[in-house]
C-alpha cells in the first residue's frame, strides 16, 4: 500500500490565500512613494538623445509637491471643521433652560411666564397694530401703539384675552380663566407708515430653549424651541435669561 504524501518542497506555500485582502487605506490615490516610482520609471526609459530638460523635471516635482500639500491643508480644515464645530455645540448646550430671540409668526405662552418680542422699524409710522390669534385665525388679544419710535419696538404678552375675544371662556384646570391655555398662537403685525403707506411687518419673539441637536458629522447646531421646533444657532439674534 502507498501512501500520497508528496515531500517536494518546491511546493512549499503554493495555495490559494482565501484571506480577507487588506484595504487600501489611500482608496486609490497616488502617494508620494506612487510619484518617486512613476518618476524613475520615467528616467529609466527615456530616449537617451532627448533627456527630460531640467525645467520639466522641476515642474512635475513641484505640481506633485503643490497637490500633496493641498490634500494635507484639506485634512487641516478639515480637523479645523470638526473642532469648531464641537466648541459650537458645547456652547449651545449653554443656552438650554434659556430664551432667545428668534424671527417667527408664532408666540408661545406657557401659562407661567410672559410672552415677549418685539418690532423692527425702518421708518416713522404713525400706528403699529399688534394681534394675537388662536389656531383658528380667531383674534384673541390686539393692542395698537400711536406713532411708534424708528427701530425696536418691544410689546408683552400675559395670556390675557380681550373680552370680546375668541376663547374668552378658557377653561384652566376645570376653572374659567381670564387668561387663554398655555400653547402657540399666531402673531401678526401692521404698520401705516407717515409716507401713507401700509405694511405687514415679521415680529421677533422669546421662546425658552429645551435642548440643543448636532445634525449629523459637521452639521448645523439647532436649537429646539419650545413650542417652536427647530431653528439655526446662527438665526438667534438675542440671548435672554428670562
Amino acid at each position: 500500500m502507498t501512501t500520497g504524501v508528496n515531500n517536494n518542497s518546491a511546493l512549499d506555500g503554493m495555495y490559494w490565500d482565501n484571506g480577507k485582502k487588506t484595504p487600501d487605506k489611500n482608496n486609490g490615490a497616488l502617494t508620494q512613494a506612487d510619484f518617486f516610482a512613476l518618476l524613475t520609471q520615467q528616467l529609466a526609459y527615456q530616449d537617451p538623445t532627448k533627456p527630460v530638460e531640467n525645467d520639466q523635471m522641476i515642474a512635475q516635482m513641484t505640481n506633485f509637491t503643490m497637490a500633496d500639500g493641498i490634500g494635507s491643508l484639506n485634512e487641516s480644515f478639515k480637523g479645523l471643521a470638526q473642532s469648531m464645530t464641537s466648541n459650537q455645540a458645547l456652547q449651545a448646550s449653554s443656552l438650554v433652560g434659556r430664551t432667545v430671540l428668534t424671527q417667527s409668526d408664532e408666540i408661545v405662552f406657557t401659562g407661567e411666564t410672559l410672552s415677549r418680542g418685539n418690532i423692527e422699524l425702518d421708518k416713522a409710522a404713525t400706528l403699529m397694530k399688534v394681534r394675537i390669534e388662536n389656531e383658528k385665525g380667531e383674534l384673541v388679544q390686539s393692542f395698537s401703539v400711536e406713532n411708534p419710535q424708528v427701530g425696536k419696538n418691544e410689546f408683552i404678552w400675559d395670556g390675557t384675552y380681550m373680552p370680546s375675544g375668541a376663547g374668552s371662556a378658557a377653561e384652566v384646570d376645570g376653572e374659567v380663566s381670564d387668561r387663554v391655555k398655555a400653547g402657540v398662537y399666531k402673531v401678526k403685525v401692521d404698520v401705516s407708515y407717515a409716507d401713507g403707506t401700509n405694511a405687514s411687518l415679521p415680529v421677533n419673539v422669546y421662546t425658552p430653549v429645551g435642548s440643543v441637536s448636532l445634525n449629523g458629522q459637521g452639521g448645523s447646531i439647532m436649537l429646539n424651541l419650545l413650542g417652536l421646533g427647530q431653528v439655526k444657532l446662527s438665526d438667534v439674534l438675542e440671548v435672554s435669561y428670562s
